[in-house]
């Protein structure tokens, strides 16, 4: 086994979204070759309502899939085929965008006024940039959690792991999206496959995750490997970007850890991105931009075979 080594920790950085949202976006709207399949996560934690309620009104996607998970508070969606209703704590809204949806998103805070989530943005290849629009909504009691002797604990929202599959299918991307909490102190390992990307975003505790597949030289103050450098410091709001290998390996601190560990088959295709909008080339960005504009952007086709 290969422990895959910490290519970068990068701290989440305030922006704002919708009407008015504000958030903190762990990567996204730049070079995001390095999270190939994934293009943008953001991390919607707020506890002050007039920071989040103006929401995500009605606007278009084309070409990716977006993957919401709540955490606290609830999340009213909207969509222009016909879907519509709420997720809450624990649920996900998982949207292929396709040829071309237009949907809207209105966060709502819990009783404390606290809203939490994350939105993922996962790309289609262009095989698929043009399929039809879909929709899955999963209520947290189906989804699967998988639980260790040593209490880590995975909630798996999509694919297969530790004998468990989660319940979201038939994703372009094939990844694997699990919530990960470690105990305090538990030092954890969790296999990835090498032909994944892969990050880890922590939202609560902190710890380290290991980046060497060797022994690493033992300091003369005889504490063991795990407590020497080059581990990186993680703690709430960092993602950790990974290099290959096929296993992470996490040291759980005094409070624990929880954090999503996402990965997923890079397409290594073109992107050509701009807004909500995600195609392979220029002319056909033009194009979805061009139909807003005329009012046929919904009305567009699937290629013929």
């Amino acid at each position: 086994m290969s422990i895959r080594p910490v290519h970068k920790v990068i701290k989440s950085k305030p922006t704002m979204e919708g009407a008015g949202v504000h958030l903190r976006r762990a990567f996204g709207f730049g070079n995001t070759t390095d999270f190939d399949p994934f293009l943008l996560l953001d991390d919607f934690r707020n506890d002050i309502p007039a920071d989040y309620l103006a929401g995500f009104p009605w606007h278009p996607h084309r070409g990716i899939e977006t993957i919401t998970y709540v955490l606290a508070g609830t999340v009213d969606h909207a969509d222009s085929i016909g879907n519509h209703g709420a997720i809450e704590a624990g649920d996900i809204q998982w949207m292929t965008a396709g040829r071309g949806i237009i949907h809207q998103e209105m966060p709502k805070g819990d009783q404390a006024g606290r809203m939490h989530g994350f939105q993922l943005w996962a790309n289609l290849p262009s095989s698929l940039k043009m399929t039809a629009p879909r929709y899955q909504e999963v209520k947290a009691p189906e989804i699967a959690v998988a639980t260790e002797d040593d209490g880590t604990q995975a909630r798996i929202i999509c694919g297969n792991f530790w004998g468990k599959k989660g319940p979201v299918t038939g994703i372009a991307a094939d990844p694997i999206y699990l919530d990960v909490t470690v105990p305090p102190g538990k030092r954890k390992r969790l296999p990835v496959d090498t032909s994944r990307n892969a990050f880890a975003y922590v939202f609560a505790g902190s710890g380290k995750f290991c980046n060497a597949s060797g022994p690493l030289a033992v300091p003369t103050e005889g504490v063991n490997w795990l407590d020497t450098a080059p581990p990186a410091e993680a703690d709430d709001r960092s993602l950790i970007l990974f290099d290959s290998g096929d296993e992470v390996v996490v040291q759980a601190g005094e409070q624990g850890i929880r954090f999503l560990l996402v990965s997923g088959k890079p397409l290594k295709e073109p992107v050509a991105w701009y807004g909500p909008i995600v195609m392979n080339t220029q002319e056909q960005l033009r194009k979805a931009f061009d139909q807003l504009n005329e009012g046929t952007f919904l009305e567009s086709e699937a290629p013929k075979k």
